[in-house]
């Protein structure tokens, strides 16, 4: 492999919590009526005013929402600071695979997420990435997933061939974005959509611990220094 792009919501972070949290009081600000933790979870991963927008059953994306959205999501980053309830912890395994991964000599590492670059870089800085990721991509530098934008952006920046190239995610989205672009689409279980639903899009390994990636894509095992 060249390049292993990877979501971040649902796939690297539970971010689950503060997420619909913030959905739900956004929603009751602007007097509107949430449809529930399934659909809010299953937007995740678009663009924010487009994922916002299809939450709220609306053809084309309001900037009310949008802004009351982030202002909401913001207050409860500063909460989280005092609530654990509101944290975006690592999923099992995400640590140790990803220094492993980065052991690999030649293989780059990569974010394509629908946050903006300003959320991409946050949780980048919460968990001490700095330098691990070659690429990263965001709803910022194209369009919203399922586009293959942000995974061309990201083969152009690093190098790197479409059939050496893993996308790894949680959401139709992500399957969608990586089969659109040519590269492997890898699907994980534990995030926000099914399983059977991204390996009808064209998933082609699903991951049960995230410890499996290696594996999944052939990779030999390294040696921690």
């Amino acid at each position: 492999m060249d390049l292993i792009i990877f979501d971040l919501d649902g796939t690297l972070i539970n971010s689950e919590a503060i997420i619909l949290g913030a959905q739900f009081e956004t929603f009751r600000r602007c007097g509107l009526v949430h449809p529930g933790r399934e659909a809010g979870l299953g937007i995740v991963g678009l663009t924010l005013d487009i994922a916002l927008a299809q939450l709220a059953g609306l053809v084309e994306p309001d900037d009310v929402l949008t802004e009351t959205y982030r202002q909401v999501f913001s207050a409860m980053r500063v909460q989280a600071e005092n609530d654990p309830s509101l944290d975006e912890p690592l999923f099992a395994g995400v640590a140790e695979t990803l220094a492993e991964l980065k052991r690999h000599s030649g293989l780059k590492l990569g974010i394509a997420t629908g946050k903006s670059r300003k959320g991409a870089e946050f949780i980048v800085a919460r968990h001490g990435w700095q330098g691990l990721f070659d690429t990263v991509q965001s709803a910022d530098d194209a369009p919203s997933k399922p586009h293959p934008g942000m995974i061309q952006r990201a083969m152009a920046e690093t190098g790197a061939a479409p059939e050496h190239t893993a996308m790894v995610g949680d959401s139709s989205f992500d399957i969608e974005m990586a089969v659109a672009a040519g590269v492997v689409p890898v699907a994980v279980s534990w995030g926000f959509q099914p399983a059977e639903r991204l390996v009808s899009l064209g998933a082609r390994h699903v991951l049960r611990e995230f410890r499996e990636l290696p594996a999944a894509l052939g990779l030999p095992k390294t040696v921690a220094a």
